[in-house]
């Protein structure tokens, strides 16, 4: 049986169960399809606890799944309902034959596409449509009109239309393109065509409307149609009962990566050294180590002369400087010095 907080009222356990809806449950109690404690209901509005036993059809109430959320590629064509009475296509005719029986998180119109969220429990839905939940619905809208950047920002402060009052809307211009426009709207509580409503208050009409992300959850590259689960780890995060992994950063200047050896840098050197340990091999910086020593060893060291006293140094006689030599004089030069009188 589903976990009952308190006790809850019957039609939403055997909803939560995932049988079918409350309003389907409500329809099977008043045909007398269900038991509690082995009596036949005739009113929806028992209140059941955990000890309860609920049996529909004579079959007791399976165990409920734990909660699980899908992200969901709406078009434009499809009904946000499980059933339509006019037989106009719905989101759930698309759906795999494996997943279990699923509910649209709000509600996207006829004419809109983008995200839609589906989920297994009920109380998970509701947990996420209520505006006190905090998570920004971001549209994606294409108008036809003049846009003016100053209204935009004013909705900021919220807008009345038609006396219905509308919270804070997060509006900008991505584009203007001749008579069409592209915005960006960001609102928190999801009233019924709300988008629509604010834009045509500002003159503007939209020919499209795409939701790109639903709080934390983003619309991204999935395909049209496609259907594709949260991971459990991604929804706790997203319902913050855990917390992202912080990858721990040491305190101080970060360390410089390692670089190539440049060629001839004393590092190659130590690094062939260590290598060369590894292999046994004496490297290339050890042999001519080695060959410095075994030269130094062969030739004998020069006995280094006694130094001299100071009195003996100051004795000692210093060569004579040599004088320049006069330049010879050729022989006729010197004949003629000594006929002169």
């Amino acid at each position: 049986m589903p976990e009952i907080q308190k006790g809850e009222r019957i039609a939403k356990v055997i909803a939560r169960a995932g049988l079918c809806s409350r309003r389907d449950a409500e329809a099977w109690i008043a045909a007398g399809r269900v038991s509690l404690d082995g009596q036949v209901l005739a009113s929806p509005a028992a209140v059941v606890t955990a000890e309860s036993v609920i049996e529909v059809d004579g079959v007791a109430l399976p165990e409920a799944e734990a909660p699980r959320l899908w992200r969901y590629h709406k078009p434009r064509g499809e009904l946000t309902t499980a059933r339509d009475p006019q037989g106009r296509a719905t989101v759930f005719d698309h759906l795999p034959a494996d997943v279990p029986r699923l509910q649209a998180v709000g509600r996207l119109d006829i004419n809109s596409e983008g995200l839609l969220l589906m989920t297994n429990d009920g109380g998970l839905k509701r947990q996420l449509e209520l505006p006190s939940s905090g998570w920004l619905r971001r549209y994606r809208a294409r108008v036809r009109g003049r846009v003016n950047p100053a209204r935009l920002a004013a909705l900021s402060k919220g807008v009345t239309v038609e006396g219905v009052s509308y919270g804070p809307v997060e509006a900008s211009l991505d584009r203007q393109t001749g008579a069409n426009a592209w915005i960006t709207l960001g609102l928190r509580e999801g009233k019924n065509r709300e988008v629509r409503k604010i834009c045509a208050h500002l003159g503007l009409s939209v020919n499209r409307l795409i939701r790109i992300s639903y709080g934390p959850l983003a619309l991204g590259k999935l395909p049209n149609r496609a259907l594709e689960e949260v991971p459990a780890k991604g929804l706790r995060e997203a319902l913050g009962l855990e917390t992202k992994d912080k990858k721990k950063k040491g305190k101080g200047f970060a360390k410089a990566k390692p670089k190539p050896n440049r060629p001839g840098s004393r590092k190659g050197f130590k690094k062939a050294a260590r290598e060369d340990s590894k292999t046994g091999a004496p490297s290339k910086r050890g042999k001519k180590a080695a060959f410095k020593k075994t030269a130094a060893q062969k030739t004998p060291a020069k006995k280094t002369a006694a130094k001299k006293p100071a009195t003996q140094r100051l004795r000692t006689k210093r060569p004579a400087a040599k004088r320049p030599s006069a330049k010879k004089t050729t022989g006729k030069r010197h004949a003629n010095r000594r006929r002169s009188p």
